[in-house]
């Protein structure tokens, strides 16, 4: 863990707070509560008095807490990827399906298909690299040249020349690449696609960690993930608690329920990347959120569009309203994350936010500035990250705006977040 000479304590929830009657009002003390709350087992990993201050957000809006009995179950929204498991489970299954030439080939051949936002330099590129041929899938566990430019533009968002393979898009509701994932899978049923995550699942469980594969002419491709224990116990907890629990993820929904259910999670509560179907087949296409139709491919469980799939599908607001940020008895109490990806539905839980440190700037310079005292950090419980070196360029780049623009990151009430030194960080 960190060390001692440069450990942060974040301050504890002294008075946590609960909602009620649509306003805020201060928890019973902890001395008072229901002794006989369901309590964390794995102390291990937890950083300073982060286990502490989620012990007591459960005990207050638990079930024997003092904001129970209101009628709604409080809600807790996890990210999937670094957060709930070590490593990426997107990955894990991209690597799978190239491994087994499990991509079905583009319609008529045209690679523009696959992606509204793909350029016509990655659509020829894709083309001159994976030929045409009368086969339904593409032979990649064979064809490095094809291989490697499929993950090219899926790893690196660009050509295996450089180009750029995608543009036109909005940097806070969609990232195409991991879109374009969930939209390789078309022409494949939702079982089909789930049996291929759970094959490439065992594969990742069981390897060694820190295990490597081959894909294409890549020798070190990551082939392992595990689940972190201690959020496994964190979930098994609130749901025992009374807490509805949900994960969101920017991984395609089939390849996320597979893995939801080994933490305890099912699958009608994991929101992943929606795709559209045609006669039972995924499509290349997304289903929307918000203002945005089935279709029109611009929203993902990214960044807002996180916010939005969670308005959406938790909470039930439609049309352009799931956009916004929502009044606080409809928003989650509870969110964890990993990644800028996180930033809107972190920033939305009313109770308490847990960052795991992946040096990710726009997300550690909120946590770290903890403008409002519910922002909690811990390193990563498997291989943590060492300490950043330089400070966290909030106050000019930290952002990225809409169309790319770096910006500085800015609070709620529209002031400048300083640069912050990294302090939570592994040993």
């Amino acid at each position: 863990m960190s060390k001692s000479s440069t450990v942060r304590r974040l301050p504890v929830l002294a008075a946590a707070l609960s909602i009620a009657a649509g306003g805020l009002v201060a928890a019973q003390p902890a001395e008072a509560r229901t002794p006989h709350c369901p309590r964390l087992t794995i102390s291990d990993g937890w950083y300073g008095d982060n286990q502490d201050r989620i012990q007591d957000l459960i005990d207050t809006y638990g079930k024997c807490g003092a904001d129970a009995g209101h009628g709604k179950k409080p809600v807790a929204v996890f990210d999937w990827d670094n957060t709930v498991v070590k490593n990426d489970v997107g990955d894990a299954t991209m690597y799978w399906l190239l491994r087994n030439s499990k991509i079905q080939r583009p319609a008529r051949g045209d690679w523009r298909t696959t992606s509204r936002y793909l350029t016509d330099d990655a659509a020829k590129s894709l083309a001159a690299a994976c030929p045409a041929g009368t086969s339904k899938t593409l032979p990649t566990a064979t064809d490095t040249k094809c291989t490697d430019e499929i993950l090219a533009v899926y790893g690196d968002g660009k050509t295996g020349k450089g180009a750029v393979a995608f543009a036109g898009y909005d940097r806070r509701t969609i990232e195409p690449s991991y879109a374009w994932l969930a939209q390789l899978l078309h022409g494949w049923t939702p079982a089909q696609v789930e049996s291929f995550a759970s094959a490439a699942r065992t594969e990742n469980l069981n390897a060694p960690a820190d295990a490597v594969q081959t894909v294409g002419s890549n020798t070190k491709a990551t082939a392992w993930v595990r689940y972190y224990d201690q959020q496994r116990d964190l979930i098994r907890t609130l749901k025992k608690s009374g807490f509805d629990v949900w994960i969101t993820s920017a991984s395609p929904e089939p390849v996320v329920d597979v893995w939801a259910r080994g933490a305890g999670v099912d699958p009608d509560h994991a929101i992943g990347i929606r795709s559209t179907t045609d006669h039972g087949r995924i499509t290349s296409h997304l289903k929307g959120c918000g203002s945005a139709r089935d279709g029109d491919d611009s929203v993902i469980t990214y960044i807002d569009g996180k916010r939005c799939w969670i308005n959406q599908e938790i909470f039930g607001v439609r049309g352009a309203a799931a956009e916004k940020v929502q009044p606080a008895a409809r928003r989650q109490v509870f969110a964890a994350g990993d990644s800028d990806t996180d930033v809107s539905f972190l920033r939305d839980a009313t109770g308490l936010r847990l960052v795991l440190n992946r040096n990710k700037n726009e997300l550690m310079c909120r946590a770290y500035d903890d403008s409002d005292g519910r922002w909690i950090v811990n390193p990563m419980f498997i291989e943590p990250k060492g300490q950043k070196a330089a400070a966290y360029p909030c106050a000019t780049t930290g952002y990225t705006d809409h169309d790319g623009t770096p910006a500085p990151v800015r609070r709620a009430d529209g002031s400048v977040v300083p640069d912050q030194r990294d302090s939570v960080y592994g040993g």
